[in-house]
């Protein structure tokens, strides 16, 4: 009988697609004071006009576009409350993120409820006592089955003293409104005190929040402007325009970061940093990324994500393209602003090629897909690194092939014109035609070797086109042999390799790092300060601290060092003018003799 009972609850339990009745004039406030910042909450109420019969049904978003993860918002949301005027209303959940609200013939209908903001995560929100960041997708419903064409307004209630940033247009009532659900979800906010300025870079009005007031001040604030100023002339150069009036930077410093991470959006980022990175170029180097994504990703996308969806999965083979070459283009940003130097440009662009040949090799359109899953292998996020380097690669060939004539940038331009311009997404035949164009010519097998294949890259007949080498040192360096995945939770043990000092040792896939021997382990740096400080002593005692299930484990370890062969990418010397005119090129964001 088990059977027949499974399949009723499972029919039961089922989502069910039901059209919301419309509605109109709908309006969010969400409010952030002392007050709810001390159950670290935003209390959120949305008012709107019912506009035909039927019950109104509302979502919330189940993720952030540029956070390829299931999230579930709705989770975090307590407390639901429909009314029309003193009247509560009747409603219940229609699936995960649904509620369906019985009106009794009502017009005008409140919604209120609570959200949790504690999730240090730029996908999420999170609160401390005078300070929050939220995103839209985290507490704006929208009407089930009614499209996102609708225009509304947010107003934000908090305390006098505090700030409020956003990219959102501001209202003359004291607002923030977007003529569309899409565009008003990709608008983060910064809510409280922190410290705000702003200036005009050519015709843009470009800001800059940072929390907490004060962390990132001084000279360290000059230094870290004076890159920003530097970075929109030569993405614009790319595509011709900039497609904002305004730009905003927000940063959050907090100590339970372990790196860096950055999440894009159509007109600003939010980047939550260790507060470590202050000072240090490659906090600069994340935002010319995340910058380079209001182009790339915000406006040009591929087909499978146009238009968004908010209730389930838009898995893409593209991320190399979306992801990947952002990451190349950002290390173009740097080295055409002028902010680093051409020898550094080739320094990020070596350990790539050395990080992407010591990883398990991958094809870049199954790393884009599987990202959704977060694969344990290893192989989740190489379509950054490698991604970087096919876009490398193509823009070598490219220029190549057409004499130095055109460049990985008139593929951009032209993909952006044809399907951002026209409301379209790009695909596999739209990009490899503007490829095409570029070059003059195809390259068979490209995709086939290096994008849907596993081939090693050739850059022994790639690199010297550009007037470039590789040069290769051997060290024998202390290893681990694991790979890690770091959230605020911690440093997460995600791969083990067999053989390894780790796996010596018995560390587990899901245990959480928490020291090696002297080392407490904090993030990525840790690492490099184990190999440093352990050097040159292989076969010493190691003691491995973990968590595992909850429990605090010291692991009995050995430090084991192996070969790691480093690659410095060199300009050569003995280029030929057409080979160096390429990397003057590709350097500079120049074609042509």
């Amino acid at each position: 009988m088990l059977l027949p009972m499974l399949l009723t609850l499972t029919a039961a339990i089922a989502p069910v697609s039901l059209p919301s009745a419309p509605l109109s004039n709908i309006q969010y406030e969400i409010t952030f004071n002392r007050a709810t910042a001390a159950k670290r909450s935003l209390h959120v109420a949305m008012q709107f006009d019912v506009a035909g019969a039927g019950d109104v049904v509302l979502s919330l978003p189940a993720w952030t576009p540029g956070a390829y993860e299931m999230t579930w918002f709705a989770k975090w949301v307590s407390s639901f409350t429909p009314t029309a005027g003193s009247t509560a209303l009747r409603w219940d959940k229609v699936d995960m993120d649904t509620w369906r609200i019985r009106t009794g013939g009502a017009r005008h209908v409140q919604v209120d409820f609570d959200y949790l903001a504690d999730s240090f995560d730029n996908a999420m929100g999170w609160s401390r006592d005078n300070f929050a960041f939220f995103n839209g997708t985290n507490v704006l419903l929208y009407p089930e089955g009614r499209g996102f064409s609708f225009p509304a307004t947010v107003r934000i209630t908090t305390e006098p003293d505090w700030r409020v940033a956003t990219g959102m247009h501001p209202t003359a009532g004291g607002g923030y409104t977007e003529k569309n659900y899409h565009d008003l979800v990709d608008m983060p906010f910064l809510v409280g005190a922190f410290d705000y300025d702003s200036a005009m870079v050519g015709s843009l009005n470009v800001r800059l929040a940072t929390y907490p007031a004060g962390v990132l001040s001084g000279t360290a604030r000059e230094a870290f402007w004076a890159d920003y100023r530097r970075m929109f002339a030569p993405q614009a150069a790319v595509f011709g325009e900039t497609p904002y009036d305004n730009y905003t930077t927000m940063m959050v410093f907090d100590s339970s970061s372990q790196g860096g991470s950055a999440l894009e959006h159509q007109s600003s980022h939010l980047g939550l940093y260790t507060p470590e990175g202050i000072g240090q170029r490659w906090v600069s180097s994340v935002t010319a990324h995340e910058m380079f994504h209001a182009f790339n990703v915000k406006r040009l996308r591929p087909a499978d994500m146009v238009p968004y969806r908010y209730d389930a999965p838009q898995p893409t083979p593209w991320l190399w393209v979306s992801e990947g070459i952002t990451d190349y283009y950002a290390d173009l940003t740097m080295v055409r602003g002028g902010i680093v130097d051409s020898v550094e440009f080739l320094g990020t662009t070596g350990g790539k090629i050395s990080n992407v040949d010591q990883s398990t090799p991958v094809a870049l359109e199954d790393a884009s897909v599987t990202t959704w899953i977060h694969p344990t292998d290893g192989t989740g996020y190489l379509y950054y690194p490698k991604g970087s380097l096919a876009g490398f690669m193509l823009d070598i060939l490219i220029r190549d092939a057409s004499d130095n004539r055109h460049s990985l940038d008139d593929v951009m331009r032209q993909a952006y014109r044809n399907t951002y311009k026209k409301g379209l997404g790009f695909d596999a035949k739209e990009w490899w035609a503007d490829v095409r164009l570029a070059a003059g010519r195809d390259f068979p097998g490209f995709n086939d070797r290096f994008i849907d294949g596993r081939e090693a890259y050739p850059w022994d007949s790639v690199l010297p086109r550009a007037g470039l080498r590789l040069q290769s040192d051997t060290a024998y360096l202390p290893r681990l042999g694991i790979g890690t995945q770091v959230d605020s939770t911690g440093t997460h043990v995600t791969q083990v390799v067999p053989g390894g000092a780790a796996a010596a040792a018995d560390m587990r896939v899901g245990d959480v790092l928490v020291s090696l021997g002297t080392i407490t382990v904090n993030g990525e740096p840790s690492f490099q300060l184990y190999r440093e400080t352990y050097a040159g002593k292989d076969g010493a005692d190691l003691p491995m601290v973990v968590i595992r299930d909850g429990t605090r484990l010291t692991l009995a370890g050995k430090v084991r060092a192996v070969a790691n062969v480093t690659t410095q990418l060199i300009a050569d010397p003995a280029a030929s003018p057409k080979a160096a005119r390429i990397r003057a090129g590709i350097f500079r964001g120049t074609t042509g003799s």
